[in-house]
């Protein structure tokens, strides 16, 4: 293998293949970048237990003078393209044992990895795409993949699902204590019920640049593969049926507060200083405990009691408010912060059913996009 090629487009498509890159791996032979040069292409993969990343380089300043293929230790090969401030690069192979990179007036090498023993990656046929909106489908990522578990114990729960009904993408995430859901309208495709690993798609997201304009999507029955421009991103589906969530939005309200985001963000940050947090394990975790009243004179106060540090309290004036009773409720500052950014929306409604009841958030300017959080009992 022998081929020189753009620093700045080899470091960009590295970038991309990095997020196949495992942390750790029983197989050392994951730890490394598969290098593949035909006559005309330079193929680049990584892969972990959860995806697999392929990139297909056709630039025009991509000379393949001997094709070949090895496999290089991932993160050292990154490491050395990025910091090289040559524009043109030069990889070629010495003796089969050693990767050699030359720029200007510098050489590296790199012991390399016997590509026969990289696995096979098998990726899924590209046939009966869904054509998406790649930016929608991004932000349908970033409103709903934060809600989903971080806990093993409900493996379903630590994916976000996907479900085709009647036309409409419909996505949630849930770990049993809030929920975000979005729905968006798709072209007309076959049914689908499907849950994602929720690193995946925080790893997919982090490649989706903003000139990517659409995203095809192709299924099988444990897999699902992501196209864009010239990059293949597959990860695996997560076994299980995912619960039916659909009972547990509240459909009816007592009392609803809408407030600038900005503002409520503010204050719950400020009073969520000195809430007390839950442990786990002896594990220190930011669930930062605080409580929202509707007072008698409709005053809103969020407050916090921290017997062992001291108290807070603020009162806040809603941009509008529709209140029949008054209420007290507990709930993790940490789960309403992480739900109202996930709005575009300047104004945004509290919805409450009942001080033990689910409460849900929405944005003016947010379409079908539902936050929603379990109360904490305050006894």
């Amino acid at each position: 293998m022998n081929l020189t090629i753009n620093r700045e487009v080899l470091l960009s498509n590295l970038n991309t293949v990095s997020r196949g890159l495992p942390s750790k791996t029983p197989l050392p032979i994951l730890t490394g970048i598969k290098l593949y040069a035909t006559e005309t292409d330079l193929f680049m993969t990584s892969s972990n237990s959860d995806i697999s990343v392929e990139v297909d380089i056709t630039d025009a300043s991509l000379i393949i003078t001997e094709p070949g293929q090895t496999v290089v230790p991932g993160k050292f090969f990154i490491d050395i393209i990025r910091k090289i401030n040559s524009k043109i690069i030069n990889l070629y192979l010495s003796d089969d044992k050693i990767l050699v990179i030359r720029a200007d007036r510098g050489e590296y090498k790199l012991h390399i990895m016997d590509p026969l023993d990289y696995p096979q990656i098998d990726l899924i046929s590209l046939e009966n795409p869904l054509t998406l909106d790649a930016n929608k489908f991004s932000n349908i990522i970033k409103e709903t993949v934060f809600a989903a578990s971080s806990q093993e114990k409900k493996p379903i729960l630590t994916g976000v699902n996907f479900k085709n009904e009647n036309g409409d993408l419909i996505a949630t995430a849930t770990d049993s204590f809030r929920l975000a859901q979005k729905k968006i309208s798709i072209p007309e495709y076959n049914d689908f019920n499907i849950t994602v690993p929720s690193k995946s798609l925080e790893e997919l997201t982090k490649v989706i640049d903003n000139d990517i304009e659409i995203i095809n999507l192709y299924l099988s029955n444990n897999k699902l593969l992501f196209q864009f421009k010239n990059v293949c991103f597959q990860t695996r589906l997560l076994d299980g049926n995912y619960p039916d969530t659909s009972r547990l939005i509240p459909r009816e309200f007592s009392n609803v507060l809408k407030f600038n985001k900005d503002e409520l963000i503010d204050a719950v940050e400020r009073v969520s200083l000195l809430s007390p947090r839950d442990k786990e394990k002896e594990k220190e975790l930011t669930y930062s405990i605080i409580k929202l009243a509707i007072n008698t004179d409709r005053i809103i106060e969020i407050s916090t009691t921290n017997a062992s540090v001291g108290d807070a309290k603020e009162e806040l004036i809603p941009t509008g408010l529709d209140v029949t009773s008054q209420l007290i409720i507990g709930f993790s500052a940490r789960y309403l912060i992480e739900a109202l950014r996930s709005f575009i929306s300047t104004e945004i409604s509290i919805n409450f059913s009942g001080e033990i009841r689910p409460f849900i958030i929405r944005g003016e300017k947010d379409e079908n996009l539902t936050q929603l959080i379990l109360p904490v009992r305050m006894d």
